[in-house]
């Protein structure tokens, strides 16, 4: 049999159903508990994942004495099966928005993008597009790059990686923003004109988790000094808790300073003078590569550029 014939044929076996039972064995690491999920009895959630093996002619499942694992084929099945079913739910959601004739888009944003540039840009977006429904999902990259890799948002506002982008995605560039060591107005170090690496080393810290871009940039900052990097006392992903941990005590923490400036301006919070080395990083819009353009996607472009004009420091 031809490939192109084979490959349609093994793709009209891959119906939804089966690789949602695949994925619920896969993510329980149990067949019992993935039956009970599905409301299934074990030995049909079993002779179903059989089946899809026998017509991918792989194996899909490991089975052990505490239960099962996916194999390199299920992963690899799984990861391009989110893709395929969040593009079938944006299409669903794309159609039912047609028949009613309104408009949405799904976005992501980063805490500093959401201090002011964001505002800003769905202000313009309401007075030029005041039909369209915007919904955002908040999170740092960590969560908002897969987002956009499987289509669960059309885009996302933050950060742009230095290096090793991911190839599948776009990143547009909107302003160039710096970060720095923030702590209260009153704090012990707030007053000087230089802070060593080892005087900030003896203060608790509150810091994003060690694959954010602001954090591998601390390690940096304490590296070029000799010192060894402070370990935080409080790692999180909310800029809530980092800026109110600062207000409230001691602590110190290093953040892009877009993100404390309504503190900043309130006298609340101040970066401190750590000197030598500024950090900067890009901010900007991420897209799929192939992702096909939407009025409403160019509408929110247009008014970001807008609105990022003034925010660069």
């Amino acid at each position: 049999m031809p490939r192109a014939a084979r490959v349609d044929a093994q793709l009209q076996t891959l119906d939804i159903r089966r690789l949602r039972h695949l994925r619920a064995a896969v993510g329980t690491g149990s067949l019992s508990g993935a039956a009970e999920i599905l409301g299934l009895s074990q030995p049909a959630l079993s002779s179903s994942i059989k089946s899809l093996e026998a017509d991918l002619g792989v194996t899909l499942l490991e089975r052990h004495r505490y239960g099962v694992a996916g194999t390199a084929y299920a992963e690899t099945l799984l990861e391009h099966f989110q893709r395929v079913e969040a593009e079938l739910q944006a299409a669903w959601l794309r159609v039912g928005r047609l028949r009613q004739g309104s408009r949405e888009l799904q976005i992501g944003c980063g805490p500093s993008e959401a201090t002011r540039l964001l505002p800003r840009a769905l202000a313009l977006l309401r007075e030029s597009h005041p039909e369209l429904r915007v919904c955002v999902d908040y999170g740092l990259n960590e969560r908002l790059m897969p987002m956009v890799r499987h289509g669960q948002i059309a885009c996302a506002l933050s950060s742009i990686p230095n290096s090793a982008a991911h190839p599948d995605l776009r990143h547009q560039t909107l302003y160039v923003d710096r970060a720095g060591v923030i702590a209260r107005t009153d704090h012990p170090l707030a007053a000087r004109r230089s802070v060593s690496a080892a005087e900030l080393a003896r203060y608790p810290w509150v810091l994003a988790r060690r694959w954010e871009l602001e954090r591998k940039a601390l390690d940096e900052l304490f590296a070029r000094a000799g010192v060894a990097p402070p370990q935080a006392t409080v790692e999180t992903d909310s800029a809530v808790l980092m800026k109110s941990l600062a207000l409230a005590g001691d602590f110190l923490s290093f953040v892009p300073l877009e993100m404390i400036h309504w503190e900043q301006q309130a006298g609340l919070l101040r970066p401190l003078a750590t000197g030598g080395h500024v950090w900067e990083r890009h901010v900007g819009l991420t897209t799929r590569r192939d992702a096909s353009g939407s009025e409403a996607l160019s509408a929110l472009a247009d008014a970001l550029r807008e609105a990022a004009q003034g925010i660069a420091r």
